[in-house]
């Protein structure tokens, strides 16, 4: 009678439309695990290499290598598979790609047996390139998944792990760039949905905004606008040569040459007119370092752990600018001064060329350190970790011709 009735019960919920089945998927968090790499991974780069085979069950591990995203997919899949087997996995092509000469790409992605291939593997790795030709290639033109993208699902909700480089990090949030402007062009003219910000393919969830060559491009500043625009509190920007593994707890790791960002709109308040928030949350993570995307918590590297910064004996003692806040990794630099100096507060500007767009708007960055900021400095070299420092950017007016000073 229990099982009678429990049957009914369901049958009801589908032909009403099933919403609380829906709800229940919703929240199945898969068992899997991602490599999501900022682009640009070194050949030598052994522990991200090493780690992306160590989550896919150690040597030997099936990865199906997507070269979707490149222009020559042919070449850079052959690659793919030649340096994964060289750090001791099983590794192979899998031939859905827009630009993959003599073949039908929607008809690979339908394949039966190639989704087989990719369900039964123990990982897949996505290579960089454009971001829009993995899901032009893993996508029906209505949206649906085709065969492959179910089987990579089910792989990652099997337990198994996705990695992706640049454009294969893009794809890892719902939302992610399409064709965008530069970062200065981003944040005076905004985004567009099915333009400069498209779908992405949502590994990491609905929460969290990923975006790559973070630091080396200057790009954390054009996340901030595809941030409000689709109503993310929490954004992930990774850099170069560097990886943030994402477990099954929503716990990440930074591992690799540099570090992420994270920023945080949680209390963050938008103001009318040009590009304007104020009570922006960022903190910077450094190799070695944890956070966890469910908690908000951040932990610091062993070799940091017990050298917390202490602000009454700070390093720095004059005030902090910098004129080009979006330069490579000027952001970090400037915050791990902070973090270290007896100054409340750093301020960095950017501004374009006379004949660019809108030439008289520029925007002012000011960090400032609150009773939440902790920086931690590593025992072994100059590196730091940073967390909760406050971020307000307004927009400033730049007086043209710039003349100079007699």
């Amino acid at each position: 009678m229990v099982r009678s009735a429990l049957r009914l019960f369901l049958a009801v919920l589908l032909l009403a439309g099933a919403p609380w089945c829906a709800a229940a998927d919703a929240v199945v968090q898969p068992k899997g695990s991602l490599v999501i790499i900022g682009g640009n991974l070194r050949p030598s780069n052994g522990p991200v290499w090493e780690r992306i085979i160590q989550l896919a069950g150690g040597k030997g591990a099936r990865i199906a290598v997507f070269a979707s995203a490149s222009g020559t997919p042919e070449r850079s899949g052959k690659s793919l598979v030649e340096r994964l087997n060289s750090y001791g996995a099983k590794a192979f092509f899998v031939p859905v790609a827009v630009k993959l000469s003599g073949s039908n790409y929607q008809a690979a992605a339908d394949d039966r047996g190639l989704a087989e291939a990719v369900r039964n593997a123990n990982g897949a790795f996505f290579a960089g390139g454009d971001q829009s030709r993995i899901t032009r290639a893993l996508r029906h033109e209505d949206g649906s998944n085709t065969r492959v993208l179910d089987a990579l699902w089910d792989m990652y909700r099997r337990g198994g792990v996705i990695a992706g480089s640049s454009a294969g990090a893009a794809i890892m949030s719902s939302t992610m760039f399409g064709r965008p402007r530069t970062v200065l062009a981003t944040l005076k003219l905004g985004v567009e949905e099915g333009e400069e910000i498209t779908d992405g393919l949502g590994f990491v969830g609905d929460d969290v905004f990923i975006d790559q060559h973070l630091l080396v491009r200057g790009r954390f500043a054009r996340m901030l606008p595809a941030m409000l625009k689709k109503g993310y509190k929490l954004g992930l920007g990774i850099d170069e040569d560097t990886a943030m593994v994402v477990l099954p707890n929503r716990d990440v790791e930074v591992i690799g040459y540099k570090g992420a960002l994270v920023l945080d709109l949680s209390n963050a308040i938008v103001h009318e007119g040009a590009f304007n928030v104020t009570n922006v949350r960022v903190s910077y993570l450094d190799n070695g370092d944890h956070f966890n995307i469910v908690t908000r918590e951040c932990t610091p590297s062993e070799d940091k752990a017990d050298n917390k910064l202490d602000p009454s004996r700070p390093y720095y003692r004059e005030p902090l600018f910098t004129a080009d806040i979006l330069g490579n990794s000027t952001v970090v630099d400037l915050m791990s001064k902070l973090i270290d100096s007896d100054q409340p507060d750093a301020i960095g500007i950017t501004l374009g060329s006379p004949n660019g767009v809108q030439p008289d708007l520029g925007f002012e960055f000011r960090f400032t350190r609150t009773d939440d900021s902790v920086g931690y400095q590593s025992s072994s070299m100059e590196s730091y970790s940073i967390y909760d420092v406050r971020l307000d950017i307004r927009p400033i007016l730049i007086r043209r011709p710039l003349y100079q000073y007699k």
